[in-house]
């Protein structure tokens, strides 16, 4: 098993470095100038120099790719050019809110995809099957941010029951925190339980129809206890990878929702800065989410691996 993870550690360094050179290359192409934005209004040709010699942006890519990545290695992402603060400081305050909106949009996908998953797999080809189906596929269907916006207008305006937008930290009320999160968390849980139902409706039916099952049924075992006990464990285990996968996704793809409900998260963050021009701040987010992704990746493949022992001598 270790050799196995160490195999996949380095088979994930030059993903990390490739990553690493398009996110600092393609920034390049984004229009404007940042010592433009920070110069003011009034332009002084000395402060420009001043603040492109400060930032290193006269220097070739090349040069200033090899400066920051020296850096990224020692822990120091650059300075925020927009606020000055540390990016790295800025992505330790952000980062705890996404992961959380992140784990409650994967509570909600996992309650309901999974259980939707089961039973149209045991009912197929009844009306249930069908019914979920195509709750799975306008669960697909749905942008998230008309489904927010949706929510926002009944839930929050005309029903008055949750908080429209906005963020409060656990550790000041945690009980308006869950208030806060539950229909952001909805709008992202709601299309990964659709992607979830699908896959697990088929694998459930993968192994229903195997020989163990039917022999397991006749013995004359309970059929839930064949359900829950024989078949649905066997068919976790492509579920528990592709939901490790996915909650990578989440924690990368929540711009819309979290710019939807102002959530200080890592999706806001990255908007603001795009908008602002913020190339430091740019650049460490997409790197740390780039890694993040890999390392859910690697999760992946190491869950997969300890929910199958039939794998483990074959890697």
């Amino acid at each position: 098993m270790l050799r196995y993870i160490a195999k996949r550690i380095l088979i994930a360094i030059p993903t990390i470095l490739i990553v690493s050179v398009l996110v600092f290359t393609l920034q390049q192409l984004l229009p404007g100038d940042p010592v433009l934005t920070l110069a003011g209004e009034e332009r002084d040709p000395q402060v420009l120099a001043f603040l492109r010699e400060k930032y290193r942006l006269d220097d070739p890519i090349p040069v200033q790719y090899f400066a920051w990545f020296s850096q990224v290695l020692q822990g120091n992402l650059g300075i925020s050019l927009r606020t000055d603060i540390p990016v790295l400081h800025l992505i330790l305050s952000k980062l705890p809110v996404t992961i959380e909106l992140a784990i409650f949009a994967m509570v909600i996908a996992l309650a309901i995809g999974i259980p939707a998953g089961v039973i149209a797999a045991v009912r197929k080809g009844t009306s249930v099957d069908y019914a979920a189906n195509v709750i799975a596929l306008s669960g697909l269907s749905i942008p998230n941010f008309w489904l927010g916006i949706l929510l926002i207008m009944l839930v929050s305006v005309r029903w008055k029951l949750l908080p429209a937008s906005g963020f409060v930290p656990p550790s000041e009320d945690l009980w308006l925190n869950i208030k806060t999160m539950l229909m952001p968390a909805f709008v992202l849980g709601t299309g990964l339980s659709a992607s979830l139902m699908r896959h697990t409706r088929s694998a459930m039916l993968g192994v229903l129809r195997s020989d163990y099952i039917r022999t397991a049924k006749a013995k004359g075992l309970l059929s839930h206890v064949v359900i829950m006990k024989h078949a649905l464990r066997n068919a976790l285990v492509p579920i528990i990878t592709l939901s490790t996968l996915l909650f990578g996704e989440l924690l990368a793809g929540a711009v819309l929702t979290e710019q939807i409900f102002t959530i200080p998260g890592f999706g806001k963050l990255i908007v603001d800065a795009v908008f602002n021009r913020d190339y430091a701040v740019v650049q460490g987010v997409v790197l740390c989410t780039a890694v993040g992704f890999i390392a859910m990746n690697l999760l992946a493949d190491v869950l997969y691996v300890l929910a199958n022992p039939r794998l483990r001598h074959a890697r």
